[in-house]
């Protein structure tokens, strides 16, 4: 291990640059407001430099990672979103073109930017070579075809951004802790941890972690769940109180009066910050739940990086883990009752908190955990009772080991407009309409067919035998094509209380697909819902969209088999997103029109859906996606990739998406800050 270490270090050390002297130097800019001045030789004529930035964050900031804008002579520039931070300090690997004049950041408050270093192309393309030899063959290519921007992703890809499974290199790397001590709290903490004596080493390593936390004002009731041997004295710190587990004492009588309350598991390590970053942010926030990040492994420590607060997905999941606190006030409203076992206690406890409305993440790993195995069929019967207590219309599903939560659809079912834009292409029209109409077993639904001035005649006769049916319209669209006015233009006469948006290069694969998107749709709390799609192999296609992901927005984890489960396993379930693509989403009519539906003028052609689900999201509908409506997509066969004027007309809704959501593009609440935006696949960066 040491001798691993050492060279792991030996390599981390070549990677990060020849250090170079620099300074941050303030600026007018009110977004950019630092220049970072580098020595006048980093610069050359013809050939590019790479430069690695070390920095840190304080935990207490709001999680927006950091910008960082070169300017280009001729006036150009290049912007980029700096990975945020999970540890002490963060890295980023950039190209620093021959032409680059300047070098500025956006960060919030007390970034500290502890290090610059300055590496060759060739210290790159060997760093790529040993980590992902694949990438430098595309790098190349790029290069050879004098696309800077491919080139530059792909060595950055290659270096930059480390595999889960690597985590442990990754995190010796990042372990750095700022000298910053947080404001005192006086917030009054109480933890219980339940242990049997057979895991009194595993406790002794937690109470060691409590002992050395920089806030003092906790207490911790370690409650032994084993009825032979004596109880254990807890020590000389007061604070550590030692007793036997008590089932018919309720959670009210656990917290002990304490304003902030949690369970902890035996072995459970918290970093010596932890809860004075909890208080912190409790009181600051006046938060009813507030937990951070935790990793997890005896042997192979994996993190645990979690979305801000996803009630659907805590429910289903229980993400929220350790470490975590509730506030007295939010336990007060909970009923008084037993707390049975301590696996009881702590899954009505985790259960209780997705009811919380003021919920606050730190997404920093402050606490090691020991692997647990949790019993899913406890959960589901637990979860189910619960929903019926708290009058919920859903129910626990378990099915093949996986658990979820079903909605049912309204009765009795509402119509339905299902809205297709589209030109030409028999193929593809032809297809979708027969599984909308033939393969899709849902009681009440219209076709809205939105043309673009189709001229095939196989296309026209396919309308003539379709306006038979009583449940189809055809609405001619005979304008230069403008995706969002046609979507617009379909949702204006649509008569259902649910629209579906969906694109002509889409396939039906189960009957019930409509019904799974009804059914979340009709949530109150709900507003756009998207559907899993897959490409014509079985690959992901669309499992959800992150903001920010390959610069603007993009689809996590596509590509990947079918079956991934994601990260926290969150592909098996229905869960909270940012957004979701056009290509298949639900909404209820009502919502759909009163942000205006989709933006015609400013989002013609791309960005539109991801816009109007984040315009949704700041009228307070959350957007939804769930794996249990299953469609393939071709993905803009019909339409091409763009080029010449579509590229410009590309890069202007970019921009002007970039403008409208910049603070969503620097932190998608549902995409842990520290994961990769320069590639697709929940990585480390």
């Amino acid at each position: 291990m040491a001798h691993s270490d050492a060279r792991r270090g030996i390599w981390w050390n070549l990677w990060r640059g020849r250090a170079t002297p620099f300074s941050l130097v303030p600026a007018d800019d009110p977004l950019f407001n630092c220049r970072l001045a580098l020595p006048a030789t980093f610069r050359s004529p013809r050939k590019g430099r790479w430069l690695v930035l070390t920095y840190t964050l304080p935990a207490r900031a709001r999680p927006q990672r950091p910008l960082l804008r070169l300017r280009r002579a001729g006036g150009g520039h290049d912007s980029f979103v700096l990975p945020g931070l999970a540890l002490g300090s963060a890295h980023w690997l950039g190209y620093l073109p021959g032409d680059c004049e300047g070098i500025e950041i956006a960060a919030e408050p007390g970034f500290v930017l502890e290090r610059a270093g300055l590496r060759r192309t060739g210290s790159v393309i060997a760093e790529a070579l040993l980590k992902r030899p694949l990438r430098v063959a595309a790098a190349l290519r790029a290069r050879f075809a004098r696309d800077e921007r491919r080139w530059r992703d792909s060595l950055r890809g290659a270096c930059a951004v480390t595999p889960i499974g690597r985590y442990p290199a990754w995190r010796s790397a990042r372990l750095f802790r700022t000298g910053v001590a947080e404001p005192l709290s006086a917030t009054s903490i109480r933890l219980v941890l339940p242990a049997p004596f057979a895991r009194a080493d595993a406790v002794a390593r937690s109470v060691a972690s409590l002992r050395a936390q920089t806030h003092r004002n906790w207490s911790l009731c370690i409650a032994w769940t084993d009825d032979g041997p004596p109880m254990r004295p807890a020590g000389a710190d007061p604070r550590v109180v030692s007793t036997g587990w008590d089932p018919s004492a309720s959670i009210h009588d656990l917290c002990a009066g304490a304003e902030l309350f949690g369970m902890l598991r035996p072995g459970d390590v918290l970093a010596p910050e932890t809860l004075s970053l909890l208080a912190n942010g409790f009181a600051s926030e006046a938060a009813e739940l507030i937990y951070a990040d935790e990793e997890a492994g005896a042997r192979t420590t994996r993190p645990r990086l979690k979305p801000d607060w996803s009630p659907d997905l805590a429910l289903v999941t229980g993400y929220v883990g350790a470490p975590a606190l509730l506030s007295r006030a939010f336990l007060a409203a909970l009923p008084v009752e037993p707390a049975g076992s301590p696996e009881e206690a702590a899954l009505a406890l985790d259960l209780a908190a997705g009811a919380a409305t003021r919920v606050v993440h730190i997404p920093r790993i402050l606490c090691h955990c020991e692997p647990l195995a949790a019993a899913i069929s406890t959960r589901a019967a637990r979860l189910d009772r619960h929903l019926k207590a708290v009058r919920s219309p859903a129910r626990a599903r378990l099915s093949r080991d996986r658990l979820d939560l079903h909605w049912p659809r309204p009765e009795p079912a509402p119509l339905v407009s299902v809205i297709i834009p589209s030109r030409d292409r028999l193929d593809l029209i032809a297809r979708v309409t027969e599984g909308v109409l033939q393969k899709t077993d849902y009681p009440a639904l219209e076709l809205i067919i939105v043309d673009n001035g189709s001229t095939e005649p196989g296309v026209l006769a396919l309308y003539g035998r379709l306006r038979a049916d009583r449940r189809v319209r055809i609405v001619p669209y005979p304008h230069p094509f403008n995706f969002s006015a046609m979507v617009n233009a379909g949702a204006q006469v649509a008569q259902g209380g649910i629209l579906i948006l969906l694109n002509n290069d889409v396939a039906v694969l189960r009957p019930d697909w409509l019904d799974v998107l009804v059914a979340q749709a009709a949530r109150p709390e709900v507003g756009a819902v998207g559907a899993k799609l897959l490409y014509e192999d079985g690959r992901l296609q669309h499992a959800g969209v992150v903001v920010g992901l390959g610069g603007e927005a993009g689809h996590i984890l596509r590509r990947r088999p079918a079956d991934t489960p994601g990260h926290l396993d969150r592909l098996h379930v229905a869960h909270e997103v940012s957004g979701v693509t056009a290509a298949c989403l639900a909404v209820a009519r009502e919502k759909y029109r009163a942000v205006g539906g989709f933006d015609e003028e400013t989002f013609a052609i791309d960005f539109n859906d991801i816009d109007f689900c984040l315009r949704l999201g700041a009228r307070g509908w959350k957007t939804m996606w769930t794996p249990h409506a299953v469609l393939s997509h071709l993905e803009s066969v019909s339409r091409g990739r763009p080029v010449g004027a579509a590229r410009t007309r590309f890069e202007r809704e970019a921009v002007a998406f970039t403008e409208r959501w910049r603070d969503v593009i620097r932190h998608d609440p549902f995409y842990h800050p520290a994961l990769s935006l320069t590639t697709f696949g929940e990585e480390l960066e």
